[in-house]
């Protein structure tokens, strides 16, 4: 393996290898069947084997899977214990974390309910980085940041891939009288994050290669980015996680299906140290839940699209 499984993915496989679906196992742990699959389909990828495999209508584990469903099983259980002893002591202090804005505005602090709910005492502090990429903050317990996954000496640890896609307002589609090739995009006003590198990639792997970008618009912060798109101003480069809310919505819309998976991903980054916490360890729990059910709402290739 490369890098370790997520709690998420090693639930969802115990729930299917004990219940027998994948349907009871989304009942069970109260998520979508989209979610539990795409967790299978995560933990599969980290282990490097298939754990199932179809047997008439439903499904059954491999002979791998049936080893691994034990072992899986005796881990959550040192997991389970260890995490009622956390919740007995009553979560108090403060946690502050960083996130990429983005996904701060547009998701993350949409979601926060669950957990102030879940630690009342614990006082959350959410900041946003200087620029993107920024772990240098000393008073942050933990990074929720943009980037490669190159952090030396840190705990690191991938928490959701991004695919890319323009978006645009429905107005500013239905003003332009559509949108036609992708190549019409050069002439349009297109909003760039930091670069004109996304664009660029987006054009080449729809057909329109070797383009020189002039003009629009390049904002140091997606908020800017999107807020703009949304506001009819242009066309952007929006992804499953910023953009899936507006898009929900009908703020935005897809204007082309195509689209890339960006290079870069969203991590969680701390210190070894951090990571051993009770409440940084509660959050990345809670968090990985909150993005295993959005990435199987959000990642739908035709959302949104005309």
């Amino acid at each position: 393996m490369k890098r370790y499984p997520s709690t998420t993915a090693l639930r969802a496989f115990e729930a299917i290898s004990r219940l027998g679906s994948v349907s009871a196992a989304a009942e069970e742990l109260n998520l979508t069947r989209s979610a539990v699959s795409h967790q299978l389909n995560v933990l599969e990828d980290v282990v490097g084997f298939a754990l199932t495999q179809k047997e008439g209508r439903g499904l059954t584990l491999t002979r791998k899977g049936e080893s691994y469903a034990l072992e899986v099983k005796k881990a959550l259980t040192i997991l389970l214990e260890a995490s009622r002893v956390r919740d007995e002591e009553e979560m108090v202090g403060k946690l502050t974390i960083s996130c990429a804005p983005g996904l701060a505005n547009y998701w993350l602090s949409r979601k926060l309910s669950g957990f102030i709910k879940k630690y009342p005492k614990l006082s959350l502090h959410i900041l946003t980085p200087s620029f993107p990429g920024d772990i240098s903050n000393n008073d942050v317990d933990l990074f929720i940041t943009y980037g490669n996954g190159s952090w030396s000496g840190k705990y690191v640890k991938q928490l959701i891939t991004i695919q890319l896609f323009p978006v645009c307002s429905p107005h500013f589609f239905h003003k332009q009288g559509g949108l036609g090739h992708p190549s019409n995009l050069v002439k349009m006003p297109l909003f760039h994050l930091m670069n004109h590198t996304d664009w660029r990639v987006w054009l080449a792997a729809n057909g329109v290669s070797h383009t020189e970008l002039e003009g629009g618009v390049v904002f140091s912060d997606a908020n800017l980015v999107q807020s703009a798109a949304i506001a009819g101003q242009g066309i952007a480069i929006g992804d499953n996680m910023v953009s899936g809310d507006a898009l929900e919505k009908g703020l935005l819309i897809r204007p082309f299906e195509k689209s890339i998976e960006s290079p870069r991903a969203y991590y969680l980054v701390t210190s070894p140290k951090n990571v051993e916490r009770n409440d940084v360890a509660a959050f990345i729990d809670w968090l990985e839940g909150l993005i295993s059910d959005a990435q199987s709402r959000y990642d739908r290739p035709n959302r949104g699209a005309l």
